[in-house]
């Protein structure tokens, strides 16, 4: 039967192809992914799935499904298809959104509607506000079993961990006066601004190692003559534990106002983007996807051990149902993600064949658990252990 997967997405390699190009070629940002998401429903309804659009308010979001729910568990193929501002694709989110379909559709093709439901879910933003948090929160995985997706890289690596986040912004309010002629009559927030920055460079020597604290002056004023009256700073805060997160969170927030009050000013702290569960995998599935990676010829030595040091909202999901996040390897080059590099390569020959591969692999992991009551329990198993 898994012969029969993988003739179906080789088969239809160009199509596949095509689409994850197209998306390429039309990048979009969060919440922005219009193109994108109609070509994916297109391709999703030529397919013969059931499509709706908007889940869970996210306009450019999608849920689309076929089989039988009351037969069976429900799995998730996750899709991505947001870009980087001033990068486009670099990321690699053109691949996959088109893998994840790719793998969904090969499962519809060789198991009965009975087996159970298969799922694509068109999640938006993940660059910037996290739109997997928000299905979350609004209970899209409330009926989902197991959510997979896999991630484009220059090497192939099991599933990890990633590191919980948090989105902090800083605006501090003075009092605005002639710089030269009137100084003394100013309250300056860009003071309160450097107080905090100085303070926060300081306070990394003391953070545990893998904690992360990292930021901007969004804006430091409005001209040199001025004493700047509002100034605004953002801040990302990461770390492996929730617990940690909210740790450095507390002693990041002492560094703000103790830089307002030293200069007089006002803070106000609030986020400006979502915050990020750490990703838990199921490791279930993730032994379950290596095995059916190399069933593909990838050699077992050349998958690697998954050290992420970034943030992802599958976070958010992998905390409510069993889930992995592996990458599938696209260059040969090792070209980190977020560059201009990265991004000329998800459009290559290259990637193509290793979103192949990756289809494949997600589809055959699907398959398994489909198709055998003992795993799905031993799934939900480590899921509940481990949610302790």
């Amino acid at each position: 039967m898994k012969e029969k997967i993988k003739e179906y997405i080789f088969q239809k390699k160009n199509r596949w192809a095509e689409v994850a190009r197209f998306i390429w070629e039309n990048p979009e940002l969060g919440h922005q992914e219009y193109k994108a998401q109609k070509a994916l429903v297109e391709l999703l309804k030529e397919l013969g799935f059931k499509v709706e659009k908007g889940t869970a308010g996210l306009e450019t979001a999608f849920w689309a499904e076929t089989g039988n729910k009351n037969n069976g568990p429900t799995i998730a193929f996750l899709a991505e298809y947001d870009a980087l501002p001033g990068l486009g694709h670099a990321c690699g989110h053109n691949l996959i959104g088109v893998m994840s379909v790719a793998a969904a559709s090969a499962l519809r093709e060789v198991l009965s509607p009975d087996s159970g439901r298969i799922v694509v879910i068109g999640t938006p933003a993940e660059e910037t506000d996290g739109g997997k948090v928000t299905m979350v929160e609004r209970g899209t995985f409330s009926e989902v079993d197991i959510a997979l997706m896999a991630h484009p890289s220059s090497a192939y690596q099991k599933s990890g961990s990633s590191l919980a986040l948090e989105a902090l912004q800083f605006d501090f309010y003075g009092r605005s006066s002639h710089a030269s002629a009137a100084p003394e009559k100013g309250i300056n927030a860009l003071d309160a601004l450097v107080n905090m920055y100085n303070s926060i460079s300081n306070l990394r020597q003391q953070v545990p190692d893998g904690l992360r604290i990292h930021g901007i002056i969004a804006k430091g004023g409005e001209a040199a003559n001025m004493i700047p009256e509002h100034t605004r700073a953002q801040y990302y805060l990461r770390a492996p534990e929730l617990e940690q997160l909210a740790e450095l969170k507390e002693k990041v927030i002492k560094c703000a106002e103790g830089g307002a009050l030293a200069a007089g000013c006002r803070v106000e702290i609030s986020n400006y983007e979502m915050g990020y569960a750490p990703l838990c995998s199921n490791q279930e599935l993730n032994e379950l996807f290596e095995n059916n990676l190399t069933s593909l010829g990838v050699a077992r030595e050349e998958i690697e051990t998954s050290l992420t040091k970034g943030s992802v909202d599958i976070g958010d999901i992998s905390q409510v149902v069993p889930a992995i996040h592996p990458s599938i390897k696209i260059m040969d080059e090792p070209h980190p993600g977020h560059t201009r590099e990265f991004a000329r390569a998800t459009k290559s020959s290259r990637a193509m064949e290793g979103m192949l591969i990756g289809a494949a692999a997600l589809a055959f992991t699907g398959f398994d658990y489909l198709t055998s009551s003992e795993l799905q329990k031993k799934v939900r198993e480590e899921f509940e252990r481990e949610k302790g």
